[in-house]
């Protein structure tokens, strides 16, 4: 059981759940909403929120600590840029899940996530 643990596994080992999630940040960044399965959204949810809190500071050492998640430098700046400044008021809560469907093929709950 996992009672208290603190992050979903996603049925993945570490290196592929990390691309996954860095991926999936690339992807919603560029599109500001994106649609997935639900467990998926949650897990990006507290992943993407980090990221904004940490950029919201804005210096040099912002830019690094995101590269270095993400791996994209276009990315990386939208978020240093133009994401954290435009939450600069707010104390986390940057993205909405929204349940939407369940696919057809194997019946899982799927979710668009989006920016606030």
């Amino acid at each position: 059981m996992r009672h208290k643990h603190g992050y979903r596994k996603l049925n993945r080992t570490s290196s592929h759940r990390a691309a996954l999630l860095k991926n999936l940040s690339i992807a919603l960044t560029k599109e500001g909403r994106i649609e997935t399965t639900l467990p998926k959204a949650k897990e990006l949810r507290s992943y993407y929120e980090k990221l904004i809190t940490k950029a919201a500071s804005g210096d040099f050492n912002a830019h690094r600590a995101i590269f270095a998640m993400l791996q994209h430098k276009a990315c990386t700046n939208t978020i240093v840029n133009e994401l954290a400044p435009k939450y600069a008021d707010r104390n986390g809560g940057y993205t909405r899940i929204i349940k939407t469907r369940m696919r057809k093929g194997d019946s899982a709950p799927m979710a668009i996530i989006e920016l606030v």
